[in-house]
């Protein structure tokens, strides 16, 4: 569940900023992914930095977080 949720603020965040941010998606056994060595289904990057899932799920805090980085 987390996975989807995690998702859609991805995709409202790139809808909100537009061109400031790139947003790609992999699942966690995809060959970008491996390097990074994954252990949970849920993981998001900004500039190669691990964002805590309670940010990337929940809409306020991934805005906030964004908004403090771009």
């Amino acid at each position: 569940m987390s996975c989807r949720k995690a998702i859609g603020v991805a995709e409202e965040m790139k809808a909100k900023y537009g061109d400031r941010i790139e947003l790609k998606i992999y699942t966690t056994d995809s060959v970008e992914a491996i390097p990074y060595g994954f252990r949970s289904s849920t993981n998001v990057l900004f500039n190669n930095e691990h964002v805590p899932v309670d940010v990337a799920t929940d809409r306020k805090k991934m805005d906030d977080f964004l908004s403090s980085k771009l």
